[in-house]
C-alpha cells in the first residue's frame, strides 16, 4: 500500500488536531497507548494506523490496478538506435537498423517517390477510408510485381491479395489466419531469423520450431541440416522462407538448392510461407529477387507471401506491404481473401492510403517504374561497393589466414560477421560500432570512408576477444 505518514511526539493522553487539516477524517483517541487513528473510512482495507507513544497520521492511496504489469525489455534492434544517439564519439557507426543511408550516412528519400507524391498533390486526391483489403490499384500491381504480369496464378485470379501494414502487419494477418483455420499447425522458422518473426507467431498463438540454416563453421548455409529438419517436420507444416537476402545472415540458397527445397516441401505436403522484404533491393533486379517465389508458384504449390516496400522504395514509416496467398482455384482465393478481410476489420479496420498510392503510381507508370529500377540498382550497387571495400580492408589487415570471403558471398543489406556476443560488445564499447548482439551488421549504414575503421574494429574484436 502506498501511503504518507506524519508522526508527532505525544505529550499527553489527548491531542487537538484540526478536522479541516485531517480532511474531515474520523479521529479516535486512545488513553492507554496515547494513539490517534485518523481514517476517512474506518472500514477501509487500505488504511490501518497504530502508534505507541507517538501520534501518527497515515493518508492512504490505492495501489494501481496495473501493479502486476512488468517492465518489458527494450527491443534488441530499436534499442541499438537509442544507444547510438546518446554516443558523442565522432567515429560512431549505427549498423543495427536495416535502413538505407547515403554515402554521407543520411536517410534517403527516393527521387521517384517524390515525383509520385507530387502527382498525388496535383490530382488533389482525397483522404477517404480505403476498403478493408486496401487500395485496388496497389493490390493489382503488387501481385503482378511479385509473380509477373503473365503468371498463370495472376491470369486465373488464384491469388488473394490484401494490403497490409508493411511486412510485419502482413505476417501478423497470415498468422491469425493460420491460427484460425489450421489449428495446431506448426510454423518452421530458420535459425537464425529476423527477430520479430518469433514475436509475431507467439502473439498469434501459433506454435513454431526452428530448422537449421546457418553454419558457424563455414559462415554459410547449413543446407543438409535445413533439408533434414524440413523432412522431419510434421506433414502439412508451414515453412517460413526468406525470398531473398536472408535476414540476418545475408546467405541465400542457390537456384539448384531452391529446387531441392521445393522438392522436399512438396513431398511432405508442407505449405511454403515466404517473407519478401527486399525484392529488387538485394540484387538490383526485381525478377531475380522474386525467382524463389515464382519457382514454387510454377509448380502449382499453394503458398503465402508477405511483401514490404520499406526497403526497396524507402517507405519505412508509411507501413506499406501486402499479404498474398496463392490458392489452387479462383474460388478458394476469393474465400481466403474474405477471411483475411474479416481478420483485418477488428484488428485495424483498413490500411493507410498514402504509401499505397505511391506504390501504385510508381509501379503502374512505365516511366516512373524505369526510374525506380535505376534507383534500386544504385542503392544495391552502393551496398555492394561497401561490401567489397570491407572485404578488401579485412583481407589486407589480417595475416592470420582467416578467410573473410563469406562477406562477398552474402547478399543484400546485411552481413553476418560471425562475431559472438562478447566480441559484438567490444565493437560497441571500445569502437562505438552499434550492432545486434548476434554479430549482424547493416552494410546500408556503412560508408566507403568508414570501411577501414570498421575493419579495424572487426579485426580487433575477432582476434583479441575470446
Amino acid at each position: 500500500m502506498a501511503s504518507t505518514m506524519l508522526s508527532l511526539p505525544c505529550t499527553s493522553s489527548s491531542a487537538s488536531l484540526s478536522m479541516h487539516q485531517l480532511n474531515k477524517g474520523k479521529v479516535k483517541l486512545g488513553s492507554s497507548d496515547s494513539s490517534i487513528c485518523i481514517n476517512n473510512d474506518r472500514n477501509s482495507p487500505f488504511t490501518k494506523i497504530k502508534s505507541f507513544g507517538r501520534i501518527s497520521m497515515t493518508v492512504a492511496t490505492n495501489v494501481s490496478r496495473f501493479e502486476g504489469v512488468t517492465m518489458a525489455p527494450p527491443d534488441p534492434i530499436l534499442g541499438v538506435s537509442e544507444a547510438f544517439k546518446a554516443d558523442t564519439h565522432e567515429m560512431k557507426l549505427n549498423l543495427g537498423v536495416g535502413a538505407y543511408r547515403t554515402e554521407e550516412l543520411q536517410p534517403y528519400v527516393l527521387k521517384v517517390v517524390k515525383k509520385a507524391e507530387n502527382l498525388m498533390l496535383e490530382r488533389g486526391e482525397n483522404k477517404e477510408y480505403l476498403p478493408i483489403e486496401g487500395l485496388a490499384a496497389f493490390n493489382k500491381v503488387t501481385a503482378e510485381l511479385l509473380f509477373g504480369t503473365d503468371n498463370p496464378v495472376i491470369q486465373k485470379q488464384r491469388v488473394a491479395t490484401v494490403q497490409g501494414l508493411s511486412g510485419t502487419g502482413s505476417l501478423r494477418l497470415a498468422a491469425a489466419l493460420i491460427e484460425r483455420y489450421f489449428p495446431g499447425a506448426k510454423v518452421l522458422i530458420s535459425s537464425p531469423t529476423w527477430g520479430n518473426h518469433k514475436n509475431i507467431f507467439n502473439d498469434a498463438r501459433v506454435p513454431w520450431s526452428e530448422y537449421r540454416y546457418y553454419d558457424p563453421k563455414t559462415v554459410g548455409l547449413d543446407f543438409e541440416g535445413m533439408i533434414a529438419d524440413i523432412k522431419a517436420a510434421p506433414e502439412g507444416s508451414f515453412v517460413l522462407l526468406h525470398g531473398c537476402a536472408h535476414n540476418p545472415t545475408g546467405i541465400d540458397p542457390t537456384p539448384e538448392q531452391w529446387k531441392q527445397i521445393a522438392d522436399v516441401i512438396q513431398e511432405k505436403n508442407h505449405i511454403p510461407f515466404f517473407d519478401v522484404a527486399y525484392q529488387g533491393f538485394a540484387s538490383g533486379s526485381l525478377d531475380e529477387d522474386a525467382a524463389s517465389v515464382r519457382l514454387f508458384a510454377a509448380r502449382g504449390i499453394e503458398l503465402l507471401v508477405a511483401q514490404s516496400y520499406s526497403k526497396n522504395l524507402g517507405l519505412y514509416s508509411e507501413r506499406i506491404g501486402a499479404m498474398n496467398i496463392v490458392c489452387s482455384s479462383a474460388d478458394a482465393a476469393a474465400r481466403v481473401k474474405s477471411q483475411l478481410k474479416r481478420i483485418a476489420r477488428p484488428m485495424y479496420s483498413n490500411p493507410p492510403i498514402h504509401g499505397a498510392r505511391i506504390v501504385a503510381n510508381v509501379v503502374g507508370d512505365p516511366g516512373l517504374f524505369s526510374e525506380w529500377k535505376a534507383e534500386m540498382e544504385m542503392m544495391a550497387g552502393r551496398i555492394k561497393n561497401v561490401r567489397q571495400k570491407l572485404f578488401d580492408s579485412l583481407s589486407a589487415k589480417d595475416k592470420s589466414g582467416k578467410d573473410w570471403s563469406f562477406i562477398l558471398k552474402q547478399i543484400g543489406m546485411f552481413s553476418f560477421t560471425g562475431l559472438n556476443k562478447a566480441q559484438s560488445d567490444n565493437m560497441t564499447n571500445k569502437w562505438h560500432v552499434y550492432m545486434t548482439k548476434d554479430g549482424r551488421i547493416s552494410l546500408a549504414g556503412l560508408s566507403l570512408a568508414k570501411c577501414e575503421y570498421l575493419a579495424d574494429a572487426i579485426f580487433d574484436s575477432y582476434h583479441n576477444v575470446s
